[in-house]
C-alpha cells in the first residue's frame, strides 16, 4: 500500500486549523420544564417534540422530546426564545409569553389538540416511504415498507423510483449503469462492488435515499447515470434508547441485533452490534454452442454463499456548543465464508448425442475483515443557519483471504476441466478528505465551495494451480498479481438563488485523475492522467402551490473500476469467464432533464423528460473460442438515450395507498470495434406498483409488483423480468413490539437471462436467486422504536 502523497498534507492542515476555530458558547442558560397532555383525553403525550427558537431570527436553539409521562426538561443557552410543542397528528402549540424565575421556566401542563385533517394523513401515510423534491435532487424518505423489513439496502433500493438492482447486484438508474453510491455523502470502500456495499447496510439503518440524476458541481463527478446518496439514521432522543431484534428466514437467514443510543446535552453515543448466519443460493443454466463444429456445452449449476458475520459500530457526536459539533465513528466487521458450488456439464454433438459429462465441485473458504473510521467537524456560524464549514476524513479498509478447491467427477467420456486450486490475497485501502464551505449572502442567495481528495490503493494477488500428474503446478496464464492506485483531486464552486417562486443554481467542478495499474507478474504498466471540467445548471419555477417545474444539466464521468481493469479470471465455470482490460478508458455523459411536479391533497405526480449522450461507452463483449465464452469490457462508440419517467402516489382513503413509477427510454448505439459494427437502436421500460392496505390500527399488508422489459444489448438480448413481493406487519404493546413477515420474489420469477446469437456461436445464460421468506421480532425500549435488524452483508 502506498504512503500518503505530500500534497494531501494541505487538506490535513486545513482540518487541524478548522478545529482551532471552534468558539465556545455561554456557560449559563435557561432551564425550561413542562408536561404535555392530550386536550381531550387529559392523558400524557409521550415523545412529543419541544423546540426553542430565537425570538429575533426564529433560529433553532435546542430541542428535546417528552418522556413516557409527557414531561420534559431542556436547557437553552439563549434566554430570548419562544417554545413550539408538536406531535404527529396534533396541532402545534406556540408559547411566547412565560415567566422566568432564577433562570428557570415552568410551563406547567401544555394541552395539545388532535388535528383531524392531519390524523387522516397519518393513517394513510405515516408508515409509508415517500418522495420529496428539491432544487437538484429527489429525496426518497424511507418508511417502514413491509416487504423490506429485515432486508438489506439492496431491497430498499428496489423500492425507490428510477432505481433497479439486478440479480448480480448491479445498480442502474433509469435503466443505465454507472451509478455512484455514497454513504452520508461520502464514498465507501465497497463502491466497486455495489452488492457487497449495499448488503452491509440494513433497511432499518436508512433514513432517506437521495436520487440525484443531474448532480450539481458540489458532488463528485463520478457516475454517468447519477448519484444515489444513502443517508443513515442518527438518533436524537435524549436518554437511553434502543431496540433488539431477532430474525429468521428461508433460505437460512438468522440474526440477532441490538441498537443503542445515549443522548445528553453534549454527547450522542451510539452503537450497533449484530451476529448472524445466512445462506444465499444461486441457480444458473448456460449453453455454449459452437456453430462451426456443431458441438454444444451445456451446464447447470447451484452455488451457495454461506456467511457467518459479526459486526459492531461505535460512534459519538460531541456538541462542543450550539455551533460546533465533532463526530467520530468506527465500524468493524468480520465475515467467514463457506461457499460450495456444483456445476453439471454435458457436451453433445450436432445430433444431440452425449460426448462427455462431468461434475465440477467447488469448495471456497474465505475470511473478510473490514474496518472503517469517519472523523467529521461541522461549524455553524452565528450570522446565518446556512453559513457552515464541514471538514471530514474517511478511511476504509477491506481484506480477503480466500482459497478454493475445484475437483471433477467424470460420468461419461472425458472431463474437459482441470482440477485446480486457487488462492486470493486481496487488500484495499481508501481515504477521502473533504472540505465544504457554504456562505449565504442572504436568505435567497448562497455560494458554496470546497475540495475533495480521494485515494484508492488496491492489491490483488491471485494464484491458480493445475493438477498435473498428481501434482499441483502453478498456471502462469491464470496467475496474476495486480496493483491499482488511483488519486482524484476535485475542486468546486456553486452559486444558487432560491426565491418564493423561482430558483437557479450554477456550478463548475474541476477533477484531476492519476490512475496507475501494474500487472506485477509480467511487469505490464498502465498510466492514465487527465484533468476535466464538469459544469452543472439547475433551475425551478413554481407556477402554483400545486404545480412546479425543474430543469437541469450536468456533465459526468465513469472511470474504469478495479475489476474492469484487472485481467482476472473467475474459474468457477471455466467455460464462462470474465476478464478485465487494463487499457479501458473512462466514459463521459452529458445529461439534460425537464421535470414537472404536481401535488394535491391525496395525489402527487411527477413526470420527467430526459436525454443523455455518452461517449467511449464501456460494454462487456463476448469472445468465443473452443467452447469458452470470455467477456471483456471495451470502449465502444456512443449511446444517445431519450426517455420519459412518471412517478406517482395516490392516497385513496384511510386504508389504501398506491405508489407507482414507470420509465420508458429509447437508445441509439453507434460504434465499431475490430471491423465489427455495433450500430443499433432499441428501447426498454420498467414499472413498479405498490399497494398498501391498513387492515386495522396495528395490522398492515403490502403487495408490490415489478416489471422490467426485454431489451437489446450490443451483442444480444436480455429477457424481461417480472416479480411480486409481499409484506405483513403486526404491532403489539402500542408499537413497542413488532412482528414482520416478508416474502420477496413470491413466484420466483426475478431472473437474469441473456441470449447472444452470432453467426459463429450462440450463448445462453440464465441466473436466479429464488424466493426469500423472512420473519422478525423487534422490541424498542427507552424512547427507541422497534426496528428490524438483519445484520451483515447480502449479495
Amino acid at each position: 500500500m502506498s504512503i500518503f502523497p505530500k500534497h494531501v498534507l494541505l487538506l490535513i492542515a486545513v482540518l487541524s486549523i478548522s478545529f482551532h476555530a471552534v468558539s465556545q458558547g455561554p456557560p449559563n442558560g435557561l432551564r425550561i420544564n413542562g408536561k404535555v397532555i392530550d386536550a381531550q383525553a387529559q392523558a400524557p403525550v409521550a415523545y412529543a417534540t419541544i423546540v426553542a427558537k430565537t425570538k429575533a431570527a426564529s433560529e433553532l436553539v435546542t430541542g428535546t422530546t417528552t418522556d413516557d409521562a409527557g414531561r420534559f426538561s431542556m436547557l437553552s443557552r439563549n434566554p430570548e426564545v419562544y417554545i413550539i410543542v408538536s406531535f404527529l397528528g396534533y396541532q402545534n402549540d406556540t408559547i411566547r409569553d412565560f415567566v422566568i424565575e432564577n433562570g428557570r421556566v415552568d410551563l406547567g401542563e401544555i394541552a395539545i389538540s388532535p388535528d383531524q385533517e392531519m390524523l387522516d394523513e397519518v393513517v394513510v401515510r405515516g408508515e409509508v416511504s415517500r418522495t420529496t423534491f428539491e432544487l437538484d435532487k429527489r429525496v426518497f424518505n424511507v418508511g417502514k415498507d413491509l416487504s423490506t423489513s429485515g432486508a438489506s439496502a439492496m431491497e430498499v433500493l428496489n423500492n425507490v423510483p428510477s432505481v433497479n438492482v439486478n440479480i448480480e447486484g448491479e445498480v442502474s438508474l433509469r435503466g443505465s449503469s454507472g451509478v455512484q453510491i455514497l454513504i452520508d455523502g461520502k464514498p465507501s470502500v465497497l463502491s466497486d462492488d455495489p452488492a457487497n456495499l449495499l448488503g452491509s447496510i440494513t433497511a432499518d439503518m436508512i433514513e432517506k435515499i437521495e436520487v440525484i440524476t443531474n448532480p450539481s458541481a458540489k458532488y463528485n463527478a463520478e457516475g454517468t447515470s447519477g448519484i444515489l446518496n444513502i443517508v443513515l439514521k442518527k438518533e436524537e432522543k435524549e436518554g437511553l434508547n434502543g431496540s433488539v431484534s431477532v430474525n429468521t428466514g428461508i433460505p437460512d437467514n438468522h440474526s440477532i441485533g441490538i441498537s443503542l443510543n445515549r443522548r445528553t446535552q453534549k454527547f450522542n453515543l451510539f452503537t450497533q452490534m449484530g451476529i448472524g448466519y445466512r445462506s444465499l443460493p444461486r441457480f444458473s443454466d448456460n449453453i455454449n454452442w459452437d456453430r462451426t463444429s456443431g458441438t454444444q456445452l451445456l451446464s447447470e449449476g447451484e452455488s451457495f454463499r454461506n456467511e457467518t458475520f459479526y459486526n459492531i459500530t461505535l460512534g459519538t457526536d460531541y456538541h462542543i456548543n450550539d455551533n460546533n459539533v465533532v463526530t467520530l465513528s468506527g465500524r468493524y466487521a468480520f465475515e467467514t465464508e463457506d461457499n460450495p458450488a456444483t456445476t453439471e456439464f454435458r457436451q453433445v454433438d450436432t445430433e444431440g448425442n452425449l460426448l462427455n459429462a462431468w461434475t465440477r465441485n467447488e469448495d471456497t473458504q474465505a475470511d473478510n475483515p473490514k474496518w472503517r473510521f469517519d472523523l467529521q467537524y461541522k461549524k455553524q456560524f452565528t450570522d446565518h443557519k446556512k453559513h457552515t464549514l464541514l471538514v471530514s476524513a474517511l478511511g476504509n479498509y477491506f481484506n480477503k483471504d480466500q482459497s478454493s478447491i475445484f475437483s471433477n467427477i467424470t460420468t461419461e467420456g472425458v472431463s474437459l476441466s482441470n482440477e485446480q486450486l486457487t488462492a486470493t490475497d486481496f487488500g484495499r485501502a481508501d481515504y477521502t478528505f473533504k472540505l465544504d464551505y457554504a456562505h449565504p449572502v442572504n436568505d435567497q442567495i448562497i455560494f458554496e465551495t470546497g475540495a475533495q481528495y480521494e485515494m484508492n490503493d488496491v492489491g490483488n494477488d491471485y494464484e491458480v494451480r493445475d493438477l498435473v500428474d498428481g501434482t499441483y503446478v502453478i498456471d502462469p496464464a491464470l496467475t496474476n498479481d495486480f496493483e491499482y492506485d488511483q488519486k482524484v483531486l476535485g475542486v468546486y464552486v456553486t452559486g444558487a438563488y432560491e426565491g418564493t417562486k423561482a430558483g437557479v443554481k450554477l456550478g463548475l467542478r474541476m477533477e484531476d485523475t492519476d490512475l496507475q495499474t501494474l500487472l506485477a507478474t509480467t511487469d505490464e504498466k498502465n498510466s492514465q492522467k487527465f484533468t476535466n471540467l464538469f459544469p452543472s445548471f439547475h433551475s425551478s419555477y413554481k407556477f402554483t402551490e400545486n404545480l412546479s417545474f425543474q430543469i437541469g444539466y450536468s456533465r459526468r464521468i465513469k472511470r474504469p473500476r478495479l475489476w474492469d481493469l484487472n485481467p482476472f479470471f473467475n474459474i468457477t465455470n471455466n467455460f464462462n469467464v470474465r476478464t478485465g482490460n487494463p487499457d479501458l478508458l473512462p466514459e463521459y455523459t452529458d445529461s439534460y432533464e425537464l421535470t414537472g411536479i404536481y401535488i394535491m391533497k391525496k395525489t402527487s405526480l411527477s413526470s420527467s423528460l430526459y436525454y443523455r449522450y455518452t461517449t467511449d461507452v464501456m460494454e462487456r463483449v463476448s469472445v468465443f473460442e473452443d467452447n469458452v465464452n470470455t467477456t471483456t469490457p471495451l470502449n465502444i462508440g456512443t449511446n444517445a438515450t431519450t426517455g420519459i419517467e412518471v412517478t406517482g402516489k395516490y392516497s385513496a382513503n384511510r386504508w389504501l395507498t398506491l405508489n407507482g413509477d414507470f420509465n420508458l427510454n429509447r437508445f441509439e448505439r453507434k460504434g465499431e470495434f475490430q471491423d465489427t459494427d455495433f450500430d443499433f437502436t432499441g428501447q426498454q421500460w420498467s414499472g413498479r406498483l405498490t399497494s398498501k392496505f391498513k387492515v386495522s390500527r396495528d395490522l398492515e399488508f403490502e403487495i408490490t409488483g415489478n416489471y422490467r422489459s426485454k431489451f437489446q444489448t450490443v451483442q444480444g438480448v436480455q429477457s424481461s423480468s417480472p416479480s411480486v413481493d409481499l409484506g405483513l406487519r403486526q404491532k403489539f404493546m402500542d408499537g413497542k413490539l413488532v412482528a414482520n413477515v416478508g416474502v420477496r420474489d413470491l413466484f420466483k420469477t426475478r431472473i437474469f437471462e441473456s441470449v447472444i446469437d452470432e453467426e459463429d456461436f450462440y450463448l445462453y445464460s440464465w441466473n436466479q436467486r429464488g424466493r426469500f421468506i423472512t420473519f422478525g421480532l423487534s422490541y424498542g425500549f427507552g424512547k427507541g422504536e422497534a426496528m428490524s435488524y438483519s445484520g451483515g452483508r447480502r449479495r
